[in-house]
């Protein structure tokens, strides 16, 4: 597997978002839906992830908003088929790493009360709750989280 920073415009990596869409948007009325596009994720101040497996098939994804104050978690995901093997751990350990070689010291992020799966992940990956930050609405369908640079890896 190989992760790097890539443009998230390319097919197969928009196919990666938009079954990211698919299996979320079921889960929350559409006004607690806070993931950005791809016009969003290929800004400046983004940086964004792709796991490839050794075929060069884009299995995996994130990004990190770099704000003022913090690098915001945005668009975690890895295939159904390739769960399991690590991948979202290496893109996240990844992403924390080259965001702290640009400054960042904090990491929070965003995720849905129905996402078992994710909560657990970040949670073992050092991510502690905490209340809304930045634009965010007080959701009772969100959870919002938060790390240090110096817990990250």
């Amino acid at each position: 597997m190989q992760i790097s920073l890539e443009s998230p415009a390319q097919p197969d990596v928009t196919r990666l978002i938009d079954d990211l869409d698919a299996y979320q948007k079921p889960l929350y009325p559409p006004e607690c839906h806070y993931g950005i596009d791809i016009a969003a994720l290929s800004a400046a101040n983004v940086l964004f992830a792709v796991a490839r497996d050794n075929e060069g098939t884009a299995i995996g994804c994130g990004a990190i908003v770099m704000e003022p104050e913090f690098g915001e978690l945005k668009r975690m995901y890895v295939r159904p088929e390739n769960r399991g093997q690590g991948v979202a751990a290496k893109v996240l350990g990844f992403l924390e790493n080259e965001a702290m070689g640009r400054g960042c010291a904090m990491f929070r992020l965003e995720t849905g009360v129905s996402q078992l799966e994710a909560l657990s992940f970040y949670t073992r990956s050092g991510y502690a709750r905490r209340g809304p930050f930045g634009k965010y609405p007080d959701d009772p369908l969100s959870v919002f989280m938060q790390k240090h640079s110096d817990q990250a890896l």
